[in-house]
C-alpha cells in the first residue's frame, strides 16, 4: 500500500510541477465507467457491449483537482485485470453462496409432513408456505441488498447478508411452534438472497464481456442446482432422522462456506476501489509540499453528496423496473421460470410418493433427474456461450451486443414445454417413474438454459449497475417462486398432472418463444431507449 500511495504522489507532484493539466490515469476503453450525473442521459458509444468511458479531453484541467482513475488500461488492482486465479476464486465463493442458501429454500419440503405432524398443520397451503416463504424473502432483499452493495461494496454486503442467513437458518432449527418456524424462514431468506443479486455484479466487475460466460454459466446453475441437491439430502435426513437437521446441515456447510469467503473474496466494485484510492491520496497529501482542493474519482460529480447517493441507488431497482423495458420482458419470463422451478420442488414428493408409492429418501432421488437437465444443460451452454458471442462479435465488426448472447435461449424455450406434456402426461397414467424423470430433465435443461441467457443479458447490459438489474428481475422472479407452490395443490387435484402441465407449456410457448426473437432484432433499439443501459 505505501508503494501505491508513493506511486500516485509522485503522479500528483509531476502534474503540479510541469503545469500539464491533472492526469487521469484511464481505464480499459471496454470497462465500465459512469459518468456525472448530468452526463447520465447523453448516448454513449457500445464497446463490446460495454460503456465507453470519457476521452481523455474531458479530464479535468483544473490544477486544484485532481480525478482518480486507474493506472491506465493494464493497472493490477483493476478487477478485470485479475490473475484468472483471483477470478475464479470470487466467481466459486459467490456461486458457492448463491447455491447454499437455495439449497435451504428447498431442503425441507420432503420433511414438510414431518413438522406438520409436530406442529398440528392441517391445511396443505400451510405445508407448501413453510417450503416457499423463504423464496418470499427473496423478491424483498435484492431491493436493499443489491443498492447497498453499490454503496459499501459488494464483499462487505454479501458476508455480512450471509452471517444474518446463517443465525436464522440456524434458529430455525429451534423452531418451538408454527409462527417462530415461518418468521425464521422469512428472516433467513432476505439474508439468503443478496448472492441472487450481488453475485452477478461481482461477475459484471471482474470479467470482460468475451469472457464472461462460463463464469455465468456457473452463477446461474447455482440458484437452480441448490434446490434440486436441497431435496434429495432433505428426503434421506426426513427417513432416517428429524426434520431439524435439515437445517442444522444446511447450517454446518455455510459456515464452511464463510470461512472461504473471508480468505478469497476481495472486493470488485470499481467505484469504492477508486474511491479508496483517493482516500488514500488525500491522506498522503499532508505531507507533500503540493495540496489540491479537492480529490475525487472518475465515478463522481461535481456535486456528491452521501445522501443523493444513497437514494439514488435504494430507488435504482424501482426506477429500472418500471422505466426499463428490458427488465420487464425479461423478468416477466424468468418469473414463470422459476415459478415452473418451485412448482416442481414441492409436487415432486407427492407426485412420486402419492402416485408411485416411494418412500422420501427414494422419492428424493428423482429430483437427481432435474439436477442432471440442470448440469448438463448448462454445461453445454457453459462451453459455447463465450463463442458464440466472439462469433458475432467478429461479424459485427469487432463491436460486441447483448444479444449475442440469446441463441441459446432459442433452444430453451422449445425444451421447456416439451419436458412439461412428458412429465404431466405420464404421471397422469403412472407410466414407469424413467419416463416423468425424463420431461423433468428437459424441464431442468429448458429452465438453465433460458435462465443463464436472460442473467448474462441483463448483466451484459447493465454492467456497472447489474446488481440493482438483477436485483429487479429478482424481485418478480421470486414473487413467482413463492406464489406457484401454493396454487400448484389445487390445479392438480382439480385438473390432474396431464391438464395442468398442459396449461404451463401453453403458457411458457406464449411467453417464452416470441422473447429471444424480439430482442435479437429490436433489443438494440430497445436498449437506445434507456438511461441507464448500453
Amino acid at each position: 500500500m505505501a508503494h501505491d500511495i508513493a506511486q500516485d504522489n509522485r503522479k500528483i507532484s509531476t502534474a503540479k510541477e510541469d503545469g500539464s493539466p491533472t492526469p487521469t490515469l484511464r481505464e480499459h476503453p471496454s470497462d465500465p465507467v459512469e459518468p456525472p450525473e448530468s452526463d447520465l442521459n447523453r448516448p454513449t458509444p457500445n464497446n463490446g457491449g460495454e460503456k465507453a468511458g470519457h476521452d481523455q479531453s474531458s479530464a479535468s484541467s483544473d490544477p486544484n483537482l485532481l480525478i482518480v482513475d486507474w493506472d491506465g488500461p493494464d493497472d493490477p488492482q483493476n478487477p478485470k485485470n485479475w490473475s484468472y486465479r483471483q477470478k475464479w476464486a470470487a466467481t466459486i465463493v459467490v456461486s458457492s453462496f448463491t447455491f447454499i442458501s437455495p439449497v435451504s429454500s428447498s431442503m425441507i419440503a420432503p420433511a414438510a409432513n414431518q413438522v406438520a405432524q409436530d406442529f398440528n398443520i392441517t391445511s396443505d397451503v400451510m405445508v407448501a408456505l413453510t417450503t416457499s416463504i423463504f423464496v418470499l424473502a427473496y423478491a424483498v432483499g435484492p431491493l436493499f441488498l443489491g443498492p447497498l452493495s453499490e454503496i459499501f461494496g459488494r464483499s462487505r454486503v454479501l458476508q455480512i447478508a450471509n452471517m444474518w442467513y446463517l443465525v436464522w437458518n440456524l434458529a430455525c432449527g429451534f423452531a418451538q411452534n408454527e409462527g417462530q418456524l415461518l418468521g425464521f424462514r422469512l428472516l433467513a431468506g432476505l439474508g439468503g438472497s443478496a448472492p441472487l443479486s450481488i453475485g452477478g455484479g461481482v461477475l459484471g466487475d471482474c470479467w470482460r464481456p468475451e469472457e464472461r460466460g462460463r463464469a455465468m454459466a456457473a452463477y446461474s446453475l447455482a440458484p437452480l442446482l441448490g434446490p434440486v441437491v436441497g431435496p434429495i439430502a432433505g428426503g434421506w435426513i426426513a427417513e432416517y432422522s428429524t426434520w431439524r437437521w435439515v437445517f442444522w446441515s444446511s447450517s454446518i456447510v455455510d459456515g464452511v462456506i464463510q470461512v472461504f469467503g473471508l480468505f478469497y473474496l476481495q472486493e470488485t466494485f470499481a467505484p469504492l476501489l477508486l474511491e479508496r484510492k483517493a482516500e488514500r491520496i488525500r491522506k498522503s497529501m499532508d505531507t507533500e509540499k503540493v495540496q489540491y482542493k479537492e480529490v475525487r474519482t472518475v465515478f463522481e460529480g461535481e456535486h456528491r453528496k452521501w445522501q443523493t447517493i444513497f437514494r439514488k441507488a435504494m430507488f435504482r431497482p424501482f426506477v429500472l423496473f418500471f422505466h426499463e423495458p428490458i427488465i420487464q420482458l425479461l423478468g416477466v419470463y424468468m418469473a414463470y421460470l422459476y415459478g415452473i422451478m418451485y412448482l416442481f420442488l414441492t409436487t415432486m414428493p407427492d407426485i412420486f410418493g402419492t402416485l408411485y408409492n416411494e418412500s422420501p429418501g427414494i422419492a428424493g432421488l428423482n429430483y437427481i433427474a432435474l439436477g442432471v437437465g440442470l448440469t448438463g444443460a448448462s454445461q453445454l451452454n457453459a462451453r459455447t456461450l463465450d463463442r458464440i458471442y466472439i462469433y458475432y462479435k467478429n461479424k459485427n465488426g469487432g463491436v460486441g451486443r447483448p444479444e449475442f448472447r440469446l441463441p441459446s435461449m432459442a433452444i430453451g424455450t422449445v425444451i421447456l414445454p416439451i419436458g412439461l406434456l412428458i412429465a404431466g402426461w405420464t404421471a397422469q397414467y403412472k407410466v414407469h417413474w424413467i419416463a416423468p424423470d425424463i420431461g423433468i430433465a428437459l424441464v431442468g435443461a429448458g429452465v438453465i438454459l433460458n435462465f443463464q441467457c436472460i442473467q448474462t443479458y441483463v448483466v451484459d447490459t447493465f454492467t456497472l449497475h447489474a446488481a440493482s438489474a438483477l436485483a429487479a428481475v429478482s424481485c418478480l422472479r421470486s414473487l413467482a417462486g413463492f406464489g406457484f407452490p401454493l396454487f400448484a395443490p389445487t390445479m392438480y387435484n382439480a385438473l390432474g398432472y396431464g391438464k395442468g402441465n398442459t396449461i404451463l407449456a401453453a403458457a411458457a410457448i406464449g411467453i417464452g418463444c416470441p422473447a429471444p426473437f424480439i430482442f435479437w432484432f429490436y433489443g438494440e433499439r430497445i436498449r437506445q431507449w434507456s438511461k441507464h443501459g448500453k
